[in-house]
């Protein structure tokens, strides 16, 4: 038998760990091991080496042990098929569906798999096939119907929220390419070339210099990490002391260029969470997307700006998703483990989200099949969907007359868990969106109490019964959903449905710092006989 040698390339360490997981690990997967400090790097003139041994312990503690780890919290019941493990990131983001963030949206490949019977050979059940038409009544930013549209499914998504059909009906919009990226390229130079303080070039290069410094001296990547994740360094102890110790250097520099930062007091989003160059930036790249004539395209530009500026808001990277409070000066990152910056600028963000949007768009147009939609900015417990579909769309309305709705692939909003007008208050305050916060159901500022979960069954079960008047007799819901609190039989019988099966899911890929093992379910549900 051949002795593998101790220290292993990047190469070399890829193939060891394919034969000893069985199945594929590629390059960059060992190389992020080292660059987040999962492995030791081991240095060999202009090679990079890791220890065999290391590799091997890594995964004998995390990767191997995870599914049997995940089964002994969260019980045998645990489908793992479900977990799409397999799966990278640009895999469960693709083309489209990373076109804006949103919080509380399933991956694509949970719709495919019931959806598409293509997806698993292993599945004897097919549910919804080419030329159906599928509801997503919480429709969100268009997951269901992006798939959909990709799998030759017509689909019809609800949803309160203005800008989340606004999100939507971007994804799904035909493109004239080169008008679209023309207009692109005058918005992004613009933009490039719009200055509000001609210190604040200056201001950047010298603090970015100083912090490279810095980092380099007291937070050296990935050793840094390697040590932290062996309990070697203390992280919280020595990140505030070496904050604390750059600080003073950051504020210095502000004195010495003058900058203005912003009015904590501000009661308005973006003057609130924006320094003041980037909301002078903000206001001068919308006015120049308002001069757009074409419909589609300044809807495109409205969402690549909104992109940009939920990424330069002034927070910790950390805390991106869940505001607490302002950061206007720098700060240690336990995301990047060193020492970050707040941002002063929107040029670059938006030169890349512009970037990112046109290559994505134009990937899924080759996907694009000839299915119809409809996206419908309304209550989905009151609306006549017909009615609606007929406004928008004569030729579907027409299908929809004769076939109905087959059925429903949806994520209803969690009982007491995210309020989705406020996770995008800077893009109602922009755009002048009318909010419905008082329409949303189970909302995070009503909580999760007993009168709360009985006006969330209540709402849910109004969606339910008001949608069933569309569907055909024979169909199939399925909802995802996190029932911690057991709502859903209570919601199906209040419908006039039965849960008929029900799949637990593990939810592997969370964005929070509490990255507990935590589950889901997929309910699917039939017509009550």
């Amino acid at each position: 038998m051949q002795q593998t040698k101790q220290l292993l390339t990047i190469k070399e360490a890829s193939h060891w760990a394919s034969d000893f997981l069985k199945r594929a690990v590629s390059e960059s997967n060992i190389s992020y091991l080292v660059q987040y400090g999962k492995v030791k790097k081991h240095n060999g003139g202009s090679s990079v080496f890791i220890d065999v041994s290391d590799l091997k312990n890594y995964y004998d503690s995390y990767q191997g042990q995870r599914e049997i780890n995940w089964k002994k919290r969260l019980g045998n019941d645990l489908n793992w098929a479900l977990s799409f493990d397999n799966l990278r990131e640009k895999d469960t983001t693709k083309h489209v569906h990373r076109l804006h963030p949103y919080k509380g949206k399933f991956i694509p490949q949970l719709v495919e798999y019931f959806i598409d019977s293509h997806v698993d050979d292993f599945k004897t059940s097919t549910y919804f096939k080419t030329g159906d038409i599928i509801l997503d009544p919480f429709s969100g930013s268009g997951t269901t119907l992006v798939q959909a549209y990709e799998m030759g499914i017509n689909a019809i998504g609800i949803d309160i929220s203005h800008f989340n059909c606004m999100i939507t009906e971007t994804k799904l919009l035909d493109y004239d390419f080169p008008v679209l990226e023309s207009e692109v390229k005058k918005i992004r130079q613009a933009i490039t070339n719009y200055e509000t303080d001609i210190k604040l070039a200056d201001f950047e290069n010298e603090l970015l210099t100083r912090m490279a410094d810095f980092n380099n001296k007291y937070f050296p990547s990935p050793e840094l990490k390697y040590k932290v994740q062996r309990g070697q360094i203390d992280e919280k102890k020595y990140s505030i002391e070496k904050e604390k110790e750059f600080l003073k250097i950051y504020n210095n520099l502000v004195k010495k260029y003058g900058i203005e930062l912003n009015h904590f007091s501000a009661k308005n989003f973006l003057d609130k969470w924006y320094i003041k160059n980037i909301r002078k930036e903000i206001d001068f790249a919308f006015e120049q997307i308002k001069k757009v004539k074409d419909v589609k395209n300044k809807k495109i530009l409205a969402v690549i700006l909104s992109r940009t500026i939920r990424s330069c808001r002034a927070t910790t990277h950390s805390d991106l998703a869940t505001l607490k409070e302002p950061q206007v000066t720098t700060y240690y990152c336990w995301k990047h483990k060193k020492i970050c910056k707040p941002l002063f600028s929107i040029k670059s963000w938006f030169d890349r989200y512009a970037i990112d949007t046109i290559y994505r768009l134009k990937t899924f147009a080759k996907l694009k099949t000839a299915s119809l939609y409809a996206v419908l900015p309304t209550d989905s417990r009151t609306v006549d969907i017909f009615k609606e579909v007929e406004k928008r769309n004569k030729k579907f309305y027409e299908i929809l007359k004769k076939q109905k709705i087959n059925g429903i692939f949806t994520s209803p909003p969690y009982v007491g868990q995210i309020d989705y007008h406020e996770q995008h208050a800077y893009a109602y305050d922009l755009f002048g969106f009318e909010r419905r916060d008082e329409s949303e159901i189970g909302p995070l500022y009503k909580g999760q109490g007993a009168e709360a979960r009985a006006s969330y069954v209540e709402g849910i079960s109004k969606v339910l019964l008001n949608c069933k008047n569309f569907l055909i007799d024979d169909f199939d819901v399925f909802i995802v959903a996190n029932d911690k609190y057991n709502l859903y039989p209570t919601i199906a019988e209040q419908a006039g449905m039965k849960i008929i099966n029900q799949f637990k899911r593990p939810v592997l890929n969370r964005t929070e710092r509490d990255k507990s093992p935590y589950s889901e379910i997929i309910f699917h549900l039939k017509k009550e006989k």
